[in-house]
């Protein structure tokens, strides 16, 4: 299954320009409220250096691509209807969003750096908007949406804990829908001091505290502040970043990478996602219009920002907010193939502090039957099930049946 990132955010703020630039989609783009009236889904990529390089060979991916020295490994964009406040009471698209919204495992949160919406979502004058404040009515939303969960679940909540007399269990089934893990109840739980508290003695600040909680573990979140590429926005993204010191905040002009996506598509320019400059390949054939653009998005964009952040962002979400690591099992060693001879064919994704178990787990589930130790291909170094391991690491399974 890939990763799922969810896009959130008040209506006109661009989210469903960063779809259809991550996507190449040409999902519908407008400025009033809804035009997203329900969930598209598509696949996007997270972008890493490629191994084989290291390994002196050519690789033959299967379940991923390279390109120009970088692995393209799949991940499931969904854009999702905007938000409005109340949305968590059934608002608006609010019930249609919320259970999407479960679906995913991490949430990209667009807003509008440049101030050009009001607090309702509507186009206004640039600069009249607050995107610290339209953040923080969604979180809000998200919040009340974890906590309505709880709060009409008492007497479910109280049956359970008291049948099995396991609070954690009783809380995360409760949650189980929404990709809720007992690991996240118990750090929730931790962090907000309501372990040792019965949950029928839970007022209601103690349920707001610990949904709240809940739900930032459960559905890591990273600020988007898109439209960087309007006048004034970048005093609003040094504001979110002051305001939320501890999120993780990437400027973002969804508008440029849209562009240099279709221009590298018409073979215009040479560009890869998330690079920090292009090469015009066909300039006679571009008008003027295009060369000011691609001469604005070089200077204003990748000159003060270094990249326009859409593939930034998506790599960040992967591998630092989900702490996700690129692992390459092969099956013969000696080739670094698979059984049909294709050079580090996969690409897999696992948790950080995942151990050989788990991959042999992610790949089969039969794979752990008879699993004795795995090989380290890059330096030749048997590593035992319980082995840690580590991004790019290139590993070959051995079972009491191969061995």
């Amino acid at each position: 299954m890939p990763i799922k990132i969810g896009l959130i955010g008040k209506t006109n703020t661009g989210k469903t320009t960063f779809f259809n630039s991550s996507t190449l989609s040409s999902d519908e783009i407008s400025t009033y409220p809804f035009t997203t009236k329900k969930s598209s889904t598509s696949i996007g990529y997270a972008i890493t250096l490629c191994v084989h390089p290291e390994f002196n060979v050519i690789d033959n991916p299967n379940n991923s691509k390279c390109k120009d020295g970088w692995r393209y490994i799949p991940i499931e964009l969904i854009d999702l209807p905007g938000l409005l406040k109340d949305s968590w009471k059934g608002k608006g698209l609010g019930n249609q969003f919320l259970s999407i919204a479960s679906q995913s495992d991490a949430l990209l949160h667009v807003v509008d750096a440049s101030g050009s919406i009001d607090s309702s979502g509507r186009i206004a004058e640039v600069g009249s908007g607050d995107p610290v404040s339209d953040f923080a009515d969604i979180e809000e939303e998200l919040n009340m949406w974890y906590q309505k969960i709880f709060e009409g679940n008492r007497d479910k909540l109280k049956k359970i804990a008291e049948s099995d007399n396991d609070q954690t269990n009783a809380l995360t089934q409760l949650y189980q829908g929404m990709g809720v893990k007992k690991s996240h109840v118990k750090e929730a739980l931790r962090i907000t001091q309501l372990e040792e508290k019965d949950i029928e003695n839970y007022d209601i600040q103690d349920s707001k505290k610990f949904s709240t909680e809940l739900r930032r573990i459960s559905k890591p979140t990273l600020i988007v502040a898109n439209k960087i590429d309007v006048k004034g926005a970048d005093k609003n993204f040094q504001r979110l970043r002051e305001r939320y010191n501890d999120m993780i905040v990437i400027p973002a002009s969804a508008d440029s990478e849209l562009s240099l996506r279709r221009a590298e598509q018409s073979e215009l320019i040479k560009y890869s996602p998330g690079s920090e400059q292009f090469d015009i390949l066909r300039t006679n054939d571009l008008n003027q219009k295009q060369r000011d653009a691609l001469d604005f998005i070089k200077s204003d964009i990748m000159g003060e920002y270094m990249r326009t952040g859409v593939q930034f962002a998506i790599n960040v979400t992967v591998f630092k907010l989900l702490k996700m690591n690129s692992i390459y099992p092969v099956t013969i060693p000696e080739k670094l193939s698979d059984k049909k001879g294709r050079v580090l064919p996969d690409l897999i994704l696992l948790k950080d502090g995942s151990t050989i178990v788990d991959l042999a787990k992610e790949i089969h589930s039969d794979l752990t039957k008879g699993l004795l130790y795995a090989k380290d291909l890059r330096y030749n170094l048997r590593v035992p099930t319980n082995y840690q391991l580590r991004d790019r690491d290139v590993i070959s399974l051995v079972s009491a049946s191969k061995k």
